[in-house]
């Protein structure tokens, strides 16, 4: 899976930037074609020298130094990579990655790149630990970004604890096992449905939920990176895709997302409803805005047409899967809508737990097949959530074929 392959590889600079040459050796002996970009700070720590030896290639640092008139070198390096892994990463380098940075020639050719990223932080175990860096990795791993998780023993501070930057080995391996998932729906269409629906009362005021779209953007995201060909259909919200290649609808009501999923339903493999759609809507919608009177307001409601039941209802061979969204007895009644809208699989999740709730960037969730054996995945971001779902869910189809 590397070889081959054009790889950035980035340097930071930590004390950790010695093991880069490692990287730099072992990445290039598996044949993969290596640029070694350093900042400022990684160059007080090795000389680039090391590196042009290493990878038999000019190594990068300053983004004036133009070399070829005829380009432009950080977009023409950025272009050039199918992988770019940062190791070390420093929580500097990881800062301005999240905050769009680009004070160096590092920071902006990351923001020019449109290849998989891969993040190896290391650094000291408080500044691994601060709430800073949490949440700067938090942010980057919801936008697709990969983490390679530090080691922990006895780090160069004289602190023991996690922050030791991963070994070599280990981040190709991880590299490589990523590299092999992205092929994982390649050859499948996918359909998904994701935030919340708007019901117009008058010109000014409507019902909906808290939903934000996040975890059905996750989903979307994460589909198309495995090779899916991907169909979103979005309620009113305020997201955006990095991934262009995905056919995105947007819709407001529940009887237009209705009308979208079924239009698509019968040309996809995988379908997953993953919006919050409301069951409700005002029977009577005025078309002028209702003046404050003195009393209380009445509004009589009817129910909306249920979007994954008629799915079930019409499914032949398509992989139909639900979200619940629960907050008393969770998985009794996920699992009761398993049978009842004839699902292939539910996702389980109980929105009053924290870090589970509407709008936030994590999720909690239990996904549970046909089988009826619960599998739950613990606290993450809704990327990785996605990611996972997704590996149970093209497992369970291959299953199925066997």
């Amino acid at each position: 899976m590397v070889q081959n392959k054009n790889i950035l590889l980035g340097v930071s600079g930590g004390i950790a930037a010695y093991k880069a040459c490692a990287l730099t050796s072992k990445l290039t002996q598996q044949g993969a074609n290596v640029k070694v970009m350093m900042t400022e700070n990684a160059t007080e720590f090795v000389s680039p020298l090391t590196f042009q030896a290493l990878s038999r290639n000019p190594v990068y640092i300053d983004t004036f130094d133009e070399k070829d008139p005829q380009k432009i070198a950080h977009i023409d390096v950025a272009d050039w990579a199918d992988i770019i892994i940062i190791a070390p990463a420093t929580a500097n380098i990881i800062g301005k990655l999240a905050n769009g940075t680009a004070d160096d020639m590092l920071s902006t050719t990351l923001l020019a790149a449109q290849a998989s990223v891969y993040i190896a932080p290391a650094m000291n175990v408080n500044m691994y630990a601060h709430p800073a860096v949490i949440r700067n990795m938090k942010r980057l791993e919801g936008w697709g970004y990969h983490f390679i998780e530090p080691g922990a023993g006895y780090l160069a501070c004289g602190w023991i604890g996690k922050g030791r930057l991963e070994e070599p080995e280990s981040i190709i391996e991880a590299v490589r096992n990523h590299q092999a998932s992205n092929s994982l729906l390649t050859g499948r269409k996918v359909l998904i449905s994701a935030g919340p629906t708007r019901e117009k009362i008058d010109p000014v005021r409507f019902f909906t939920n808290h939903s934000s779209g996040k975890m059905g953007f996750a989903l979307a995201e994460a589909a198309a990176d495995f090779g899916a060909e991907v169909t979103l259909v979005a309620g009113p919200v305020k997201l955006e895709l990095s991934n262009k290649q995905i056919h995105r609808i947007d819709v407001v009501t529940a009887a237009e997302m209705y009308d979208v999923m079924h239009k698509h339903f019968p040309n996809n493999d995988i379908v997953i409803k993953a919006a919050a759609v409301a069951d409700y809507r005002p029977k009577l919608v005025h078309d002028e805005k209702m003046k404050k009177g003195q009393g209380n307001w009445q509004i009589e409601m009817e129910r909306t047409q249920d979007i994954l039941q008629s799915l079930g209802e019409k499914k032949t061979l398509q992989f139909l899967v639900g979200f619940a969204a629960e907050t008393t007895n969770p998985l009794e009644y996920g699992i009761g809508k398993l049978a009842k809208k004839n699902l292939d699989a539910v996702v389980i999740n109980n929105v009053s737990a924290e870090g589970a709730g509407f709008d936030g960037d994590t999720n909690i969730v239990t996904y549970v097949n046909k089988s009826l054996h619960p599998e739950e995945i613990e606290l993450a971001s809704k990327r990785v959530v996605a990611e996972r779902l997704l590996k149970f869910i093209e497992r369970d189809i291959k299953d199925e074929a066997k």
